[in-house]
């Protein structure tokens, strides 16, 4: 993915050979990311200007990456800052298509274990795909992201499967984790006791991979309030652990400042 770290632009003072490492794409898009976001102009949005509840003033993407991810950010304000994203993706140039693959990675890693591995043949399928995608879908209509990543998925699904004569089968590799990834809080979370592996699935496949609840249900065969009703818990015990500090790491205070955020925002607009 050498493309990602010839789209970075250079930035003062930073060691971007440090900044820049790890063999497979989903490292390589992860440390670009970082790259944009370190310095003192990061690539950001105005928070002030979606509104939604989010912080107002400006929020470097990789902040804006843990937002996103917390059960507090509703899928409107998701919407808005993923239309904003894929608009400057298609015009601003290739610092926010990087931009976009950073704040999308853990959907991206989620598509990755649906594909049954994390080598770097289904890394740079999913990333191709992404980015083909990026100028594709339509910034109309509810769940941008959600219909971002399932063409994702299904492209690089079919890419993969038409080159499967040519490859060998790798083992299935777990994602290592990472300080910084946002989707590795829901790791952490499982470490901690807070939720289960199962939980953390649910979760991570209606928060992040796009799969809404009634498909999941349907998928486990399960009633559709049941599964509800075990995210809704499973959420209210990881919202409860980032706010009491048993998830303390830069990620979970980001969480835990748009959560204050949003939960301050609607009783004060509700």
């Amino acid at each position: 993915m050498s493309e990602f770290v010839r789209s970075v632009p250079p930035a003062a003072g930073l060691d971007a050979p440090r900044l820049v490492l790890g063999a497979q794409p989903f490292d390589v898009a992860a440390n670009s990311l970082r790259l944009l976001t370190t310095g003192p102009q990061p690539l950001s949005v105005d928070g002030a200007a979606l509104g939604g509840g989010l912080p107002r003033r400006r929020i470097a993407l990789s902040e804006l990456a843990s937002i996103l991810m917390h059960p507090s950010c509703d899928h409107a304000t998701s919407d808005r800052v993923w239309r904003q994203l894929i608009g400057r993706a298609r015009t601003d140039g290739p610092a926010w298509v990087v931009g976009a693959v950073g704040v999308a990675l853990p959907g991206l890693r989620q598509a990755a274990y649906r594909l049954r591995g994390f080598s770097g043949d289904v890394q740079a399928e999913l990333l191709t795909a992404f980015v083909a995608a990026l100028r594709s879908v339509k910034l109309g209509g509810a769940k941008v992201v959600q219909r971002l990543l399932s063409a994702t998925f299904t492209a690089a699904r079919a890419a993969l499967r038409a080159d499967e004569p040519t490859r060998t089968n790798a083992p299935v590799e777990p994602p290592v984790a990472a300080d910084g990834h946002p989707d590795f809080v829901l790791a952490r979370a499982v470490a901690a006791g807070v939720i289960t592996a199962a939980e953390a699935k649910l979760i991570g496949a209606t928060r992040l991979e796009g799969v809404s609840v009634a498909d999941y249900a349907q998928r486990a065969g399960r009633g559709y309030w049941a599964v509800a009703k075990e995210r809704s818990r499973a959420e209210e015990r990881l919202v409860a652990a980032i706010r009491s500090g048993q998830l303390s790491d830069e990620d979970a205070a980001v969480i835990a400042e748009a959560t204050t955020t949003l939960t301050v925002d609607r009783a004060n607009h509700g």
